[in-house]
């Protein structure tokens, strides 16, 4: 009795505080088959939004030359900075930024998501002594980098096509800033 009353407790501080669980994307119905295109054929990006596409539904495109819906990933850049010197002037920590820009474009050429960028960052530690952690531990971070990268871009698909904040679910058009 007493873990049914407190489950119900729990269902209800959970529903009143708007949790819910995130359904996957929501893609128009008349999108057809969709490509993701970047500088790098070989981009780890491009791999893992491929997946997500194929995940929340789109069909992949068979025909590279066909007119598709194209996610395109026109810039990624990688930075490290500085954030803090030992005693000596050399580095200690590290920022290490991740910087992508891209755009969704329908078969027809007009757009779904406009060109926008997402940019995130992760701060790491690097001892001078000790290069082979410091580069292993930047390797992992960037891979982290990667997989959160590709759910943002997702997630900024999915506000876009479900019109979320704003109202009549108008696109709003994001500048693009200078690269890092």
């Amino acid at each position: 009795m007493l873990r049914l009353l407190a489950l119900s407790l729990l269902v209800s501080v959970l529903s009143a505080c708007g949790f819910h669980l995130r359904s996957k994307i929501a893609l128009p119905s008349d999108l057809g088959p969709v490509k993701v295109s970047a500088t790098d054929q070989y981009s780890p990006l491009a791999r893992d939004l491929s997946v997500g596409l194929k995940a929340a539904g789109a069909i992949p495109a068979d025909d590279p030359k066909a007119k598709v819906a194209t996610l395109d990933i026109m810039s990624e850049r990688w930075g490290d900075r500085p954030i803090a010197l030992d005693e000596q002037g050399r580095a200690q920590e590290y920022s290490l930024r991740y910087a992508v820009v891209f755009r969704f474009l329908r078969a027809d050429g007009s757009e779904l998501v406009p060109q926008q960028v997402v940019e995130l960052s992760r701060d790491y530690v690097a001892e001078a002594t000790n290069l082979t952690g410091a580069t292993s531990e930047r390797e992992i971070l960037a891979d982290e980098l990667r997989r959160d990268m590709s759910a943002s871009i997702l997630r900024r698909i999915d506000s876009v096509v479900r019109g979320v904040g704003r109202p009549g679910g108008a696109t709003v058009r994001s500048p693009v800033p200078p690269a890092p």
